[in-house]
């Protein structure tokens, strides 16, 4: 990524930054893609990519690992958001999804095993489409991505499971 990448915003109306994410969103509830939606994408954007991911799995107190919850690419560079469960209802025409780590190709909602987890929804312009690519992980689709990010953005929430 270009250290001089300038800002997307990047909102949904089911969460703020920094707030808790609807059970709906999770896997106590439908597990639906939340509504996302962005702004400022520079001239010369040609699609986007987006990826979920939550740096304290499996416990807060002592993250071991990134877990990847949903990966996506080659938006259109004419989309400026995703419908609430847009990974089971359809992507823009264009868009492909990759694997996420439970190896599936579909939005996998937040499920901690233990505590209150982050979740970041980051979201990515590149001043081209991606080719090449047959459903790739985040470490796969970052690589095809390095030297073209235009710029970047991110939304986090939170969840911690009902007892």
């Amino acid at each position: 990524m270009s250290a001089s990448a300038s800002s997307l915003q990047l909102t949904s109306t089911a969460f703020t930054q920094g707030g808790a994410i609807p059970a709906r969103y999770t896997c106590e509830g439908n597990d639906s893609s939340p509504p996302l939606a962005w702004s400022g994408a520079p001239a010369g954007t040609r699609s986007f990519a987006l990826v979920v991911d939550d740096p304290d799995a499996p416990d807060p107190a002592k993250p071991q690992r990134v877990w990847v919850h949903w990966v996506v690419y080659n938006l259109p560079a004419t989309v400026t958001g995703l419908a609430e469960n847009a990974s089971k209802q359809g992507l823009p025409q264009g868009a492909a999804p990759g694997k996420n780590d439970s190896g599936k190709m579909v939005y996998g909602g937040p499920c901690p095993p233990i505590g209150r987890h982050r979740y970041f929804f980051k979201l990515y312009a590149l001043d081209r489409e991606l080719t090449g690519l047959k459903s790739p992980n985040k470490a796969e689709l970052t690589k095809a991505m390095n030297g073209h990010v235009l710029a970047n953005g991110e939304l986090m929430g939170t969840y911690q499971k009902k007892k």
